[in-house]
């Protein structure tokens, strides 16, 4: 008897290719400032209302690409949390009160101390405030690919989803202010709160108000099949010109300071590498669901980029250091989240292991 074929994860061209995307995306949008400098540097200037800070190009993309995003997720989930509490539980740990600090506490330690001899302090506070923004808001949009990757659970990655965009209203601002204190790098409190009403409370609410009417007058099949599926080209336009406009801004960064940013990969891999760890054993010591544990680990690993990006733009200037960092984020997330998808799925069979046979209450 032939034993059963196995059925192998595949993700959808673009997200398959995605690593090359963005280096591509590098590529043009370090040509675009180079040769067109004047450009450039126009696009960079414009705000929304003199000294907002908030850039109209990176905030109209941002939009595009977090609204799609808020539409999918289901806030009516949340009532499924009491089915599988510990795993939950373990998730917003990692992301809120281990992610933010070990990140701090590994941009403090690598930017202002290891590599003290090649950057000097201003930069390397600015290095600092860039990699905290990055780690104080987990991933949205990516972590339904990486649960995809590795059999989650799709309700439960939900509602991790759901829960982690409600934190992020009220906890993404004060830690990211707290934590930049204590680096000695000042945040204006008025652009924080600012950016956090553009690029979390305006897309999240439309999102929520969208879907609510939609569902109501037009059914969930018509909105999951008809509505939802036209933002997708939208949202993979979006995401590119994105990043085209990041390189651009950051060409004179990516071209001259090369070596930072291999710098930068290096407290931002690490952080990737134990949050996930940190909670994917806790999960297995708590014997949660394998379909559980896998994205609640990735959750806990990637950042939410666009928004850290949209941020520190915000906050420091497109071409901050503080930008940089975020956008070396871009660079390392791809292959580093597939990697430990990777990690996960091969894991699988020992982490099964010491689960009781008649399956764990998590």
């Amino acid at each position: 008897m032939k034993p059963a074929p196995v059925n192998v994860k595949r993700l959808a061209f673009f997200e398959r290719y995605l690593s090359l995307w963005v280096f591509l995306c590098m590529v043009a949008g370090i040509l675009l400032g180079k040769l067109a400098p004047a450009l450039t540097a126009a696009l960079s200037r414009l705000e929304f209302g003199q000294g907002s800070q908030v850039n109209v190009p990176i905030a109209v993309l941002i939009w595009l690409m977090i609204y799609p995003m808020m539409l999918k997720v289901d806030f009516t989930a949340l009532g499924q949390i009491a089915r599988k509490p510990k795993g939950l539980v373990v998730t917003l740990v990692v992301n809120w009160l281990v992610k933010p600090f070990s990140m701090a506490l590994l941009a403090w330690l690598f930017m202002q101390h290891l590599f003290a001899r090649w950057i000097d302090p201003v930069t390397a506070q600015n290095y600092t405030a860039g990699l905290i923004i990055l780690a104080a808001a987990p991933c949205t949009a990516m972590v339904f690919v990486w649960s995809y990757l590795t059999d989650g659970d799709p309700l439960y990655t939900l509602v991790q989803v759901a829960v982690n965009d409600l934190i992020m209203l009220f906890a993404f601002a004060p830690i990211v202010m707290i934590l930049c204190g204590v680096a000695d790098v000042l945040v204006p409190s008025k652009v924080l709160i600012t950016s956090v009403v553009v690029f979390i409370v305006i897309p999240l609410g439309a999102g929520w108000l969208t879907r609510t009417l939609l569902l109501k007058t037009h059914g969930k099949d018509w909105f999951e099949k008809k509505f939802l599926s036209k933002f997708q080209p939208v949202t993979i336009v979006a995401l590119l010109a994105t990043l085209v406009l990041i390189f651009a801004f950051q060409a004179e960064n990516l071209t001259t300071r090369w070596i930072a940013v291999l710098l930068l990969a290096v407290p931002i891999v690490i952080q990737v590498y134990f949050n996930s760890s940190l909670a994917y054993l806790l999960m297995h010591w708590l014997k949660v669901p394998h379909n559980v544990a896998a994205p609640g680990a990735l959750i806990g690993a990637s950042n939410f980029f666009e928004l850290a990006v949209a941020v520190a733009i915000t906050l420091f200037g497109p071409g901050s250091g503080a930008a940089l960092a975020t956008v070396v984020g871009v660079l390392v997330e791809v292959p580093v989240m597939l990697s430990v998808c990777r990690l996960c799925n091969q894991s699988r069979k020992w982490y099964e292991r010491a689960l009781p046979a008649t399956g764990p209450e998590s």
